[in-house]
């Protein structure tokens, strides 16, 4: 269902930074779109953009296998901007040249700009040079004709384009970056200056339009509500309950693989400051006999997805005649789900790459387009407390994929003492909200140790935290020492079975947020 009148639509050719590029857009309040490069011209032409953005990419134009969008796109008469390999992509399909750079630029560099119009509009006209953050190692030689230079770097001679007649522009450099100063501005002009775009698109539209599309699609139909708790779902659960009321009904699913006390605060929290109606199930022996022995994560996360499922389904079946099942599956979800050129997908989330092919109930997921961030800001807009919306992220499948290896009672014994105590320090610290997400993971390893003069051989729990904004790029939280001191000695001296703490150090990309 298509809600949105104003969209820019971003072709993807892989770069790490094209969710970096929707965000941007999003920021300035217009709505915006990843699809694949390959997207077929009919789909686009279905989606009515109202202007495209073809973005960066690991390959070269010259690769065999290099990837081409349809070039019929720059006859829909609509403004395009190529960023990097797509304005590589844009010259070359439009009859330019572009040839391996003599030295390739990658990193910060200094743009001379040569024309204060179009895309470089409002920038000063006595400060001409600007600092850009360049990727590439080919660069055009020749432009097609009707383009024009609009600036210059030290190495290419032709750093931005424009067409002298058409709403066409391209930037060797990457304007969604944070290191290019001017990108923002740059990103500015394109939607409202060549897409003509109005800012719009804020929380309070969103949820007028998805209460309308909720409604149009659900008539008075009965709706069930995978309510775990989180920020997501939650968020689904007011929101869907404001478009059909009393035609909603929440199931908890306690899967066995809960923190300390999670389900039954969860529980309080919704019947005593919400007006939704709630389930629960526990259905702890089933899903933790699914995980019997299953140290696959991406079997462990369809394995509880299609648990999940397959419990709704009873549970709705009980209320009679159930036709949807509302989720709170996330655009990142949805990105992390899908594959480029053929390759494997980052992960299966349970919510996404769990679900059969065939099932009883049809999905409802009005918060398939949003960021995590834009969910937060939704959530307060619909009157749900802070305590709910500023909660950390918690895997749907649970402490199910912090558990690397096997699952078992012992295990999820040992990781749920070291996530309470991480939990506690760091609510106690003051960086819980600091953070985008703190947790414990056990490893599938044991070490020996030192303990009460006697040696050791036992497990070794990871501590993650990171600082986010919207889980598509990830870096590794700076605790103060101190903090990490108190998380590893109280870890170690209060949860049976534990005689090491490591800290995971790394970025995403290339790890993830999670370890499964």
């Amino acid at each position: 269902m298509n809600i949105h009148d104003e969209k820019i639509l971003i072709l993807d050719f892989g770069s790490q930074t094209t969710q970096l590029i929707a965000r941007r857009i999003r920021e300035q309040k217009v709505y915006c779109e990843i699809h694949p490069f390959s997207t077929p011209l009919t789909k686009i032409k279905e989606m009515q953009p109202s202007g495209i953005i073809l973005s960066g990419g690991p390959r070269s134009v010259f690769d065999d296998d290099a990837p081409h969008s349809d070039p019929t796109i720059f006859k829909m008469g609509i403004p395009i901007l190529g960023i990097c390999y797509g304005a590589q992509l844009m010259m070359q399909q439009l009859g330019g040249k572009v040839e391996k750079a003599d030295k390739r630029e990658f990193g910060k560099a200094e743009l001379t700009v040569q024309d204060t119009d179009g895309i470089f509009a409002g920038l000063a006209h006595d400060a001409n040079h600007h600092q850009v953050w360049m990727s590439h190692g080919d660069r055009i030689e020749m432009v097609p004709e009707g383009f024009e230079a609009t600036a210059t770097s030290d190495h290419s001679p032709f750093a931005a384009l424009r067409h002298t007649s058409k709403s066409f522009v391209a930037v060797q450099f990457h304007p969604e970056v944070v290191h290019t100063l001017i990108g923002n501005d740059v990103l500015r002009n394109f939607i409202f200056g060549l897409c003509k775009c109005s800012p719009s698109w804020t929380m309070s539209s969103f949820i007028e339009s998805t209460v309308k599309a909720v409604q149009k699609k659900v008539g008075t139909a009965k709706v069930i509500c995978a309510l775990s708790g989180g920020v997501d779902s939650s968020v689904v659960a007011a929101l869907v309950h404001r478009a059909i009321g009393d035609q909603l009904t929440c199931i908890y699913v306690n899967n066995g693989l809960m923190r300390i006390g999670e389900s039954e605060a969860i529980l309080k929290f919704f019947r005593e400051k919400t007006q939704l109606a709630v389930i629960d199930v526990n259905a702890t022996d089933f899903f933790l006999s699914e995980l019997d022995d299953v140290r696959d994560p991406e079997i462990k996360r369809k394995r509880i997805g299609l648990g999940f499922i397959k419990i709704f389904e009873e549970e709705a079946a009980k209320l009679g005649e159930v036709n949807f099942l509302a989720q709170g599956t996330l655009y990142p979800d949805v990105i992390e789900s899908v594959s480029f050129m053929g390759e494997a997908p980052i992960k299966s989330h349970h919510n996404v790459g769990g679900l059969p092919e065939v099932m009883k109930l049809d999905l409802i997921e009005p918060l398939r387009e949003l960021f995590k961030d834009e969910v937060r800001v939704l959530g307060l807009e619909l009157g749900l407390p802070e305590e709910a919306v500023y909660r950390q992220p918690f895997p749907g499948p649970g402490l199910g994929i912090r558990i690397m290896g096997a699952v078992s009672e012992d295990r999820l014994d040992i990781l749920r003492q070291a996530d309470v105590i991480v939990l506690e320090e760091m609510k106690k610290s003051g960086w819980y909200r600091k953070v985008w997400q703190s947790f414990a993971v056990l490893l599938p390893i044991q070490t020996v140790g030192v303990m009460g003069d006697g040696r050791t051989y036992e497990n070794v729990i990871a501590l993650r935290c990171v600082d986010s904004k919207d889980a598509m790029t990830a870096d590794w939280s700076k605790l103060p020492y101190d903090i990490l001191a108190s998380i590893s000695s109280r870890i170690i001296n209060e949860v049976r079975g534990v005689n090491r703490v490591v800290y995971d150090i790394s970025s995403k990309p290339p790890a993830t947020i999670e370890w499964e």
